[in-house]
């Protein structure tokens, strides 16, 4: 599992040129529904295992959580299932609050 800093990721996401990650949330709703990275598209952790057929292996995916706590955890049971690229975004939603986007709503 690699990981990715909350200012990388953002260069990725401005780069039309690359092909984009997808971004795998894996918070809980009531997080969501307080702020999300635009893009990303929420399964919560414990639904990982059930839904990661849903997920394509040939894709590269950015894990997504408050502080990457969690989502190094779902980065990890990936790369174990047979994905080959898989990122952990350091910090999580609440890095790229602080970084990227200040006025995202935080908790």
């Amino acid at each position: 599992m690699q990981q990715i800093h909350v200012q990388q990721l953002a260069e990725w996401l401005a780069d039309s040129a690359r092909p984009q990650p997808f971004l795998l949330d894996v918070r809980e709703s009531w997080e969501c529904e307080l702020c999300q990275i635009e893009g990303s598209q929420h399964i919560p952790m414990h639904l990982v295992p059930m839904r990661c057929d849903e997920l394509d292996p040939q894709r590269e995916i950015v894990v997504i959580c408050h502080h990457g706590g969690r989502s190094m955890q779902v980065a990890m049971f990936l790369e174990r299932k047979g994905y080959d690229s898989v990122f952990n975004l350091m910090g999580g939603v609440e890095a790229w609050a602080c970084e990227i986007e200040p006025g995202m709503r935080r908790y």
